[in-house]
C-alpha cells in the first residue's frame, strides 16, 4: 500500500500538479479509509475494496456528525486514488464509478457593495509609511484583479510590470495567467516599491508583499487585515480576500463585462466556475428591470 500511496503522491504532484497542501489532504483522506477496512473489515490496504465498504464508510463518518461537504471531500480522494489505480493497470474495476456525491446546501457569498468599497477606500485614501502603503494596496489589488489570496502571497517582484501595467501570477494547478492594472493601481504599486526599498534586512527578497520584518506574508495575516479593514464598513458575517474576489467579479459583471472576460481575469479553466457569480448580477439586472420598465410604474 505504502509504494501505491507513494506514486499516488507522485502523480498528484507531477501530472496533477495540485498543491502541497492538496495532495496531503488526499492522502490522508485515504489513510483514514484503510484505517476503517483494517478496524471493520480486517483488511489491509484498500486497492480491493468495493463499493459496500466504502459505503459504510460514507454512514459511519455521517453518524459521527462529518459534514455532507466533508464526506463528499474524502471521496473525491477515494475516486482520485481508485481512477490512479485503474489507470496504471493496478484494479480492473473502479468501485467509486457509480458514486453519487451527498447533497449539500449552497452558500452563495454575498458580495460587499460598491458603496462599501467605495467608504473603505476612501477612509484608507492617503496611507502614511511603508504599512499603511501596503495593506492599502492589498486591498486595491484584490479588488481591482480579482487575484486569489495564494497569488497575492506568492506574487514576486519580477512578475510586475510597470512598464505594461500588468502582472503575472501563479493560480491554481501552476497556471500562469496576466492581469492587467488600472492606472491609479499602478501608482500605488509604485509608492509601495518605494516605501519597500527602505525596509532593512529583507529576507524574503524575491516576494513582492513582505512584513515590516522582511518577510513573505502569511495566509492568516492577509485575511486578518481583510476582515479588519471591511469591519469598518460592513456587517456582513463573511469578510474575506475571497469575498473581495467574488466582489470583484459581480462588480464587473454588473457593470456590463462579459463573462468570458472576467472568466479569463479569474484564471477558471471553465466557464461553470465563473457562472456562480451571475447570481448577485442576476439580481441587480432584475432591480434595474423592475424599476426601468414602464409596465412597472
Amino acid at each position: 500500500m505504502k509504494l501505491n500511496k507513494d506514486a499516488f503522491r507522485d502523480y498528484l504532484q507531477l501530472e496533477k500538479k495540485y498543491s502541497l497542501h492538496t495532495v496531503n489532504a488526499y492522502l490522508n483522506d485515504i489513510s483514514f479509509f484503510e484505517e476503517f477496512n483494517k478496524l471493520h473489515f480486517e483488511q489491509d490496504g484498500i486497492e480491493n475494496s468495493n463499493y459496500s465498504q466504502i459505503r459504510s464508510w460514507i454512514v459511519s463518518l455521517v453518524d459521527d456528525g462529518v459534514a455532507n461537504v466533508s464526506v463528499n471531500r474524502k471521496m473525491a480522494s477515494l475516486k482520485s486514488f481508485y481512477k490512479f489505480l485503474l489507470k496504471s493497470k493496478q484494479i480492473e474495476v473502479n468501485p467509486m464509478l457509480k458514486h453519487k456525491a451527498l447533497k449539500t446546501p449552497k452558500n452563495v457569498q454575498i458580495p460587499f457593495s460598491e458603496k462599501e468599497l467605495g467608504d473603505l477606500i476612501q477612509s484608507i485614501e492617503a496611507p502614511v509609511g511603508f504599512e499603511e502603503v501596503r495593506d492599502k494596496l492589498i486591498v486595491d489589488l484584490f479588488y481591482t484583479t480579482g487575484m486569489r489570496r495564494a497569488e497575492l502571497i506568492h506574487l514576486m517582484l519580477y512578475n510586475v510590470d510597470l512598464s505594461s501595467n500588468v502582472i503575472k501570477v501563479l493560480g491554481k494547478r501552476n497556471k500562469e495567467r496576466i492581469i492587467p492594472v488600472l492606472p491609479i493601481v499602478a501608482d500605488e504599486l509604485k509608492l509601495y516599491l518605494s516605501e519597500r526599498s527602505l525596509v532593512e534586512d529583507i529576507q524574503d527578497e524575491d516576494y513582492f508583499f513582505i512584513s515590516k520584518k522582511g518577510l513573505k506574508l502569511s495566509e492568516s495575516f492577509v485575511y486578518r487585515l481583510i476582515n479588519s479593514y471591511f469591519s469598518r464598513v460592513s456587517e456582513k458575517v463573511k469578510k474575506s480576500p475571497h469575498v473581495l474576489r467574488h466582489t470583484f467579479a459581480t462588480h464587473l459583471l454588473n457593470n456590463g463585462a462579459d463573462l468570458n472576460s472576467v472568466k479569463e481575469l479569474l484564471g477558471h479553466s471553465s466557464l461553470a466556475s465563473t457562472q456562480v457569480y451571475t447570481h448577485n448580477s442576476l439580481a441587480e439586472l432584475k432591480k434595474t428591470y423592475n424599476d426601468a420598465h414602464p409596465r412597472n410604474k
